[in-house]
């Protein structure tokens, strides 16, 4: 019996991981594939804020981003590596978004050195720009880090059944809790209001004379230079999903329109490709995480006591699956939210401390039932 089963061992999997093995609790952590195996073994796991104007998903990711930085300083400090990031606008809209953005910022911004401008192509130099301390993490090893000390099984789990206060997984491990952190795999909860975006991911590690110095953002993620390779990566495809799609992902193409990118911005040369890293990402329709208990949908449709069309939902009313919650939809932000959000919810889970209602899975099925 485990105190509680993780499913999924992707950074979101495995930061919670982390966190209930660090409170001394007895935890299991499954995967179908291997820790990191999918999205996240792919991501180029840059670690920065959103620059935009305003919204609750900005505001998240800025109170995210200073946590996480901290974090991994503290806790991993051989697995980050710490380099000023240079976000470049895309084109006019983007630009002024950077300009609101700067004007209202709380963190320290940088001046971009001249050495650094040099090696952009003029377009770039042209556009607006805004500079932070910023870094990125080795994604593999850090997942691997992380769930050390948990019992880590290799296991596709095929059913979930709660008896006796608490669940038994394919008649074979039995927790007390359990945590889905299965990105836009199978559901295996089907609650009709819970929906994912999956969104393919390709991170190319490229051998080139260029030196990098800092973290790049404008069409792609380019990294800074470490001991002569970069990386380059993107959440690359909405339409490829390795469960659904009939055609096999073209690599040579993906390839292709990373370097097509990255040259836009970045003037490479003497470029080798070294390793490619793909994998699917999992992202929500609102572009909030979802973290927190699952509502049992057909029970609380039941409840005539429960005002659905209404504009302020009350979520304590909804009946949830006992000891179950989730963590899941971080897009492309899964290394800067999951540090923070394991926190969030390893404090539901052992102090009974309240989340936020805006990321909340709750607010799916508030939505579901009104339109019902």
């Amino acid at each position: 019996m485990y105190d509680i089963a993780i499913i999924g061992a992707g950074i979101n999997g495995c930061s919670v991981a982390y966190e209930f093995t660090q409170a001394g609790k007895k935890v299991l952590l499954l995967d179908m594939q291997k820790i990191a195996g999918g999205g996240s073994g792919a991501a180029g796991a840059f670690i920065s804020p959103k620059f935009s104007k305003a919204g609750e998903l900005k505001e998240l990711l800025h109170d995210a981003f200073e946590y996480s930085m901290q974090y991994y300083n503290k806790h991993f400090p051989h697995l980050i590596k710490n380099a000023p990031l240079l976000h470049i606008a895309q084109n006019e809209v983007d630009a002024k978004s950077l300009q609101i953005y700067k004007q209202k910022s709380t963190l320290e911004l940088l001046t971009p050195s001249q050495n650094l401008l040099d090696t952009l192509t003029t377009e770039a130099q042209e556009k607006e720009t805004v500079s932070i301390n910023a870094g990125l993490v080795y994604a593999e090893l850090l997942c691997q880090a992380m769930a050390k000390s948990a019992d880590y099984k290799q296991h596709e789990v095929k059913n979930l059944f709660f008896q006796d206060d608490y669940w038994m997984i394919d008649e074979e491990y039995s927790a007390k809790e359990v945590v889905l952190a299965t990105g836009a795999y199978e559901k295996l909860i089907k609650e009709p209001y819970i929906k994912l975006r999956g969104v393919w991911g390709h991170r190319i590690d490229v051998r080139t004379s260029t030196q990098n110095s800092h973290s790049l953002h404008q069409f792609v993620s380019i990294s800074a230079s470490d001991n002569g390779k970069i990386a380059i990566g993107a959440t690359h495809d909405v339409n490829y999903h390795p469960q659904t799609s009939k055609q096999i992902y073209d690599i040579q193409k993906g390839r292709a329109e990373l370097l097509e990118k990255a040259l836009q911005t970045l003037k490479l040369d003497n470029i080798t490709i070294e390793k490619d890293y793909m994998g699917l990402r999992s992202g929500s329709f609102d572009y909030m995480p979802l973290v927190g208990r699952l509502v049992m949908s057909q029970e609380t449709l039941k409840n005539t006591a429960i005002r659905f069309k209404t504009k302020k939902p009350d979520f304590q009313a909804y009946d949830y699956y006992p000891n179950l919650t989730m963590i899941n939809g971080s897009g492309g932000y899964g290394f800067v939210l999951a540090p923070y959000l394991a926190k969030n919810l390893r404090e539901y889970i052992l102090q009974g401390k309240v989340i936020s209602d805006r990321i909340s899975p709750a607010r799916f099925f508030a939505r579901y039932a009104k339109k019902l």
